[in-house]
């Protein structure tokens, strides 16, 4: 016979963010912890609202199943004594089974007779397992703990009631000074405390002290009132993902309000207002059908509808007193001029050991100077991208975004424009932050392209400088998402610009600034070597197999763009039986290339025509080769290069590399280390597991 059974932990109000993970762990741990003790069940259902995390489990048996196992013991001479009779060995091993040893048999295990015994273990009852379940609430992890009173348990926040029942019956356990019971409580405002009469009425039970304990239902409910509301008043609601699960995990009895503001806060620009909104009062914005914002917002309240009018213009005042303030930023900031602003920025310290934001600015200017050149620009291009440099931290000082952290560049975009900048070096203060998440948006011009490479490039390269390698989980600076962003813009570009040749030009503006750092060839490593991973990591996500991206890193980055259509290539081609000649013979050439101590040739010194053969091919394949690498035509290139296979094969066909004179021996290996180098320009083909596709 089976049952359903409930968990329920009450807690006071657990923060949104929380939620989500909580339950994830709440349901993987009890699908591990039921199968730990087995216990066969059914599906496991997850609930959560501000005040509580629970599981129910349907068709949980009434006991565990009984088993019959085969225990080993000692080995069969340490198992009888001299005369036969069983040792003490023996005797332990059988009581600690349970067993006697008229229950021994012997079994061979690789030429060994060991003893054995079947032992029969009677499956324990359902009901005295579950009272254990306690542990299962106590090792669930928060981002932060407290504790409360005098109590000793560190939780996320105290805990207030817990429900326990295997069908009707109470499962008896205590946590701290809180023992479970059949007794929940409702709604904070508009439920009581009421009991659950069995595990199968959870829903139904809260449902009735107005709490929906599903977070899909509750969710539902809300995007279904958005809707309503969104038809009936024939706007377009802005449905943020992220601020409709933070508000589905803020209430327990959701309903949709809606409220106005004064047409006169339209003023400030409306990622101000929509900022103010979602982030400090949890709104969902409201547009019209052509996308302007209207000046409306849509709330949702944790109980029902009455006097939900009431409840709105409560809400209006809030807001104008919020948008009040970002009025007042914005026409403050206004003030003065960005230069004025700009000196500010000398007296804020970016980094101890870094000096200012100031002169951070000066680094990433120098910087974008540097790139500039090294992409061709014009002058005038030159000069937007230098401007933009010079004015891309601006706005920090500025009240708005000092209020709402989350806007910089934004806002600066929007004050430079106010300010007469020009529109491209406007854009590109915006435009420098980005891609602001994983897989974000990149920049879409060529000069917040470049700026937003030069201020990453210093953060990280600074950061690395003085100590700060990210670890494990450990990113505080956020180190790894900025260098994942200048890969993903320069492959977004597809600019042929060596990504070490990046690196080190930073590094050695920190060398010659003389700034704290670390030793030299220390921070080198740890620089390339950090990106490298991320080049990886980019690779291996657009499904590229990790023999192949570590075959095309193994000599470095070099063009990521380029690198990664290398990478899509060589996908295809070990897929390709016609293609296994070519990378048969280039694989032979960088195995035997490792014993050549120079790249030294020496024509006269060859023994075979096979070997001038090899040669002449390579003179020729080397200088097409290197000019399509240089283009970036990784097609053409790989073409190229198999041009050599034959004359490869044949030479080894030939050629007795290893030959016992010692001069011939080091031509012919140099010939080979120097075809090598233009193998290796492309990838390592040794570490691509060629074998298993074909």
């Amino acid at each position: 016979m089976s049952k359903t059974v409930l968990f329920e932990l009450g807690l006071e109000e657990l923060p949104a963010r929380f939620i989500n993970d909580a339950l994830a762990q709440l349901k993987d741990k009890t699908e591990k912890w039921l199968t730990d003790n087995r216990i066969p069940f059914g599906d496991i259902h997850g609930f959560a609202t501000p005040r509580r995390l629970a599981v129910q489990i349907t068709e949980v048996a009434d006991k565990q199943p009984d088993l019959e196992e085969e225990a080993k013991g000692p080995a069969k001479k340490i198992a009888l004594d001299e005369e036969g009779n069983w040792s003490k060995a023996a005797i332990g091993f059988t009581k600690g089974q349970g067993r006697d040893v008229d229950d021994i048999y012997f079994k061979e295990i690789k030429g060994t007779e060991y003893v054995h015994v079947r032992k029969f273990i009677e499956g324990k009852e359902t009901a005295a397992l579950l009272e254990q379940f306690g542990e299962v609430f106590l090792s669930l992890n928060f981002p932060k703990n407290m504790r409360w009173g005098d109590r000793d348990l560190r939780f996320a926040r105290p805990i207030r009631w817990m429900v326990a029942l295997f069908g009707e019956q109470v499962i008896p356990f205590q946590i701290e000074n809180v023992h479970t019971d059949r007794r929940t409580f409702g709604h904070r405002f508009l439920g009581s405390e009421t009991t659950i009469p069995s595990a199968d009425h959870y829903e139904q039970t809260l449902s009735d002290q107005y709490v929906m304990a599903s977070v899909e239902k509750r969710q539902d409910r809300i995007v279904s009132q958005l809707k309503q509301l969104e038809e009936k008043q024939s706007w377009k609601l802005m449905i943020d993902e992220e601020l409709l699960e933070e508000v589905t995990h803020l209430v327990e009895y959701p309903a949709v309000f809606s409220g106005a503001f004064s047409e006169e806060f339209l003023e400030v620009p409306e990622e101000a207002l929509i900022t103010s909104m979602k982030e400090h009062q949890r709104y969902f914005p409201v547009h019209s059908h052509d996308n302007k914002l209207l000046p409306y917002f849509v709330g949702v309240r944790n109980g029902d509808d009455q006097n939900i009018d009431i409840v709105a213009r409560g809400n209006e005042k809030v807001l104008k007193a919020r948008l009040k303030d970002a009025q007042f930023f914005y026409e403050e900031d206004q003030k003065g001029s960005i230069d004025e602003k700009m000196e500010k920025l000398s007296r804020m310290v970016y980094q101890e050991e870094l000096g200012t934001l100031a002169d951070k600015v000066q680094r990433i200017t120098a910087i974008t100077g540097k790139l500039s050149e090294w992409l061709g620009l014009s002058e005038e291009e030159k000069q937007k991208a230098t401007r933009a440099a010079e004015i891309c931290k601006f706005d920090l000082v500025t009240q708005m975004v000092d209020e709402f952290t989350e806007l910089q560049g934004v806002m600066g975009e929007k004050y430079a424009r106010l300010f007469g900048e020009d529109e491209e070096v406007a854009a590109a203060v915006n435009e420098h932050y980005m891609p602001r998440q994983a897989n974000g948006e990149v920049p879409s011009s060529t000069i917040g392209s470049i700026v937003s490479i030069a201020d990453k490039l210093d953060t990280i390269v600074g950061s690395v400088s003085i100590g700060h390698v990210p670890t494990g989980s450990q990113d505080p600076y956020g180190l790894r998402r900025q260098a994942l962003g200048i890969l993903q813009t320069l492959n977004s570009r597809g600019w042929s610009v060596s990504v070490e040749k990046l690196i080190d030009l930073v590094h050695q503006f920190y060398i010659e600034l003389e700034l704290p750092t670390r030793s030299e060839e220390e921070v080198h490593k740890d620089l390339h070597e950090f990106f490298r991973v991320r080049a990886a990591y980019l690779l291996r996500e657009n499904e590229v197999d990790p023999d192949i991206v570590e075959a095309v890193l193994a000599q470095g980055i070099g063009h990521f763009p380029v690198a990664g259509r290398k990478a899509d290539l060589l996908v295809e081609k070990r897929n390709e039986p016609s293609f296994k000649p070519v990378q048969e013979a280039l694989g032979r050439v960088l195995n035997l290339a490792e014993k050549a101590d120079a790249e030294e040739v020496h024509p006269e010194l060859f023994e075979s025509k096979e070997e001038q053969q090899l040669y002449d091919v390579f003179q020729t394949v080397h200088e097409s080769y290197s000019r399509q690498m240089s283009e970036g035509r990784v097609e053409e290139a790989l073409e190229t290069l198999s041009g050599l296979a034959e004359p490869i094969h044949s030479f080894f066909d030939a050629v007795m590399v290893m030959a016992e004179d010692e001069r011939v021996r080091a031509n012919r290996l140099g010939l080979l280390k120097q075809i090598a180098g233009d193998i290796y320009q492309y990838a390592d083909l040794t570490r691509i597991e060629w074998k298993q596709q074909f």
